[in-house]
C-alpha cells in the first residue's frame, strides 16, 4: 500500500461498503476499504447464498425509486463481473389483506404503477404446487422479482473496486475514527490512515462507530435452514421466492436452487447479540420448531432432512428503516446503518448514494426519508416488532 493518505476511506466492506468502494474506484477516487474479514465472509449480514429482491415494497413506497435504480446497478455489476447476480424467479407474498405485507405491497404497486397479480389460494396451488394459502390469507405475485447471489455480489463489487485501483485492507481491526480539520483519521491495530472523507458501512458493528448519533441499533442473530424438497419446489420448475405474514410470525424463503435445498428463515423473532464477534452460531431448538410449524402448514411437502444451516446478523434501527446520511457534526463523514434485515437488495444504490455524499456532499438519489434526524429515531420512539 503506497500511502496512508486517501481521498475516501470506507469502514466495512460487506454489501454496502463493497458497493461504495466500487463506485468510488470507478470515478477515479483514491479510496481504501477496511474490514476485519475478507469480502463475502460469513460473520455479518451479507451471506447465506441468496437474498430476495422485489420492487412492490411493503415496507414503504418511498423505497421503490431506490429499488428501480438498484435493479439498474445490479445489471451493471453483473455485466462488469461477467456473472449473473440477479435471478428473476418471481416472489409471492401471502398474508391477511388488512395487514402490513399485503396492504403495503398494493400501496407501493398503485403509487409506482408496478405489476402485481392477485392470486386466490386455488390459483397459488395450481401455479405453484406445494405452497398453501389457508384462509384468511390472500396472495400477491410479483413477476419482476427474485433472488440475488449475495456472497458472489459482495466479492464481485470488491473485485471490481480493486481492478479500478482501490485498496482493500482486510484483517484490520478499526479502533477509532475522529475528525481532523475537514478530514478524518482512522486508527486500526495495524496503522493510522488519513482521508478527506469517511464512509461507515459497518453493519452489526455500526453502533459503537456511530455512538455519538444517539441512535440505538439493536443486533439480532437470525437463522437460515435448507431442507431437501421435491421437484415442485425447484427454481428450475418455476417455484418462486416467498414471503408469508402469519399470526405466528413473518417467514420467507427461496426455491430449491441447483439441488442445494429449499431455504427458509423467519424475519420476526431472533436472538439478541451483545457482541457481533461473539455469536453462538449453533442451531436453536425453539427457532427450528417455529420453522417446522410454518412449513407444516404452508409448504407441507418439504422434507425435514436438513441439508445446511447458517446464521446472520440483523442490525435494527428504532423504526426498522435504514439510516443513510451525513454526520450532523462532521459532514466529511457519511454512513449507512440499521438496514434492519431488508437492506441487501439496495446495496448498489446505497453505495452510489454514499459515494455521492463523500465526494460532493449531496446526492440526487431520494434518500431524505432515511435521514438520521427523523423523529422516529429519537429516544422513546415506538419500535415495531
Amino acid at each position: 500500500m503506497p500511502s496512508s493518505a486517501f481521498d475516501v476511506i470506507v469502514l466495512g466492506v460487506g454489501g454496502v461498503g463493497s458497493a461504495a468502494l466500487d463506485q468510488l474506484a470507478r470515478r477515479g477516487t483514491f479510496a481504501l476499504g477496511l474490514d476485519r474479514f475478507p469480502p463475502g465472509h460469513d460473520r455479518g449480514s451479507s451471506h447465506g447464498r441468496t437474498r430476495l429482491i422485489r420492487q412492490a415494497y411493503y415496507e414503504h413506497p418511498d423505497y421503490v425509486p431506490l429499488l428501480k435504480r438498484a435493479y439498474e446497478l445490479w445489471a451493471d455489476l453483473s455485466a462488469r463481473a461477467r456473472k449473473n447476480l440477479y435471478h428473476e424467479v418471481g416472489v409471492f407474498c401471502a398474508g391477511r389483506p388488512d395487514r402490513p405485507v399485503i396492504s403495503g405491497v398494493l400501496a407501493s404497486a398503485r403509487q409506482h404503477n408496478l405489476e402485481v397479480e392477485q392470486l386466490s389460494a386455488a390459483q397459488v396451488a395450481a401455479r405453484f404446487p406445494g405452497f398453501r394459502i389457508p384462509e384468511p390469507l390472500t396472495a400477491l405475485f410479483e413477476r419482476r422479482a427474485g433472488y440475488l447471489d449475495c456472497e458472489d455480489a459482495v466479492r464481485a463489487a470488491a473485485d471490481q473496486a480493486v481492478k479500478n485501483d482501490a485498496f482493500l485492507q482486510t484483517d484490520a481491526n478499526v479502533i477509532e475514527w475522529k475528525p481532523e480539520g475537514t478530514g478524518v483519521v482512522v486508527r486500526t491495530d495495524r496503522t493510522t490512515y488519513h482521508a478527506g472523507s469517511l464512509i461507515i458501512a459497518a453493519g452489526a458493528w455500526s453502533g459503537p462507530l456511530l455512538a455519538d448519533l444517539g441512535i440505538r441499533f439493536d443486533v439480532l442473530r437470525k437463522s437460515f435452514y435448507w431442507y431437501e424438497a421435491p421437484e415442485i419446489y425447484a427454481a428450475s420448475r418455476g417455484a418462486p421466492g416467498f414471503v408469508y405474514e402469519t399470526d405466528a410470525g413473518n417467514f420467507y424463503g427461496f426455491p430449491d436452487i441447483n439441488q442445494q435445498g429449499l431455504k427458509v428463515g423467519e424475519h420476526t423473532g431472533g436472538l439478541p447479540v451483545a457482541d457481533p464477534l461473539v455469536v453462538d452460531r449453533s442451531e436453536d431448538a425453539d427457532e427450528t420448531a417455529r420453522i417446522d410449524r410454518f412449513l407444516s402448514v404452508h409448504l407441507p411437502e418439504v422434507t425435514r432432512r436438513q441439508l445446511h444451516f447458517a446464521t446472520c446478523l440483523y442490525t435494527l434501527s428504532p423504526d426498522r428503516n435504514f439510516v443513510v446520511d451525513r454526520h450532523p457534526e462532521y459532514p466529511q463523514v457519511s454512513f449507512a446503518a440499521g438496514l434492519s434485515g431488508h437492506g441487501f437488495k439496495f446495496v448498489p444504490v446505497l453505495g452510489e448514494a454514499l459515494a455521492d455524499l463523500a465526494e460532493r456532499g449531496q446526492t440526487n438519489l431520494p434518500i431524505d426519508f432515511l435521514s438520521c434526524r427523523r423523529e422516529s429515531l429519537k429516544a422513546g420512539a415506538s419500535q415495531p416488532g
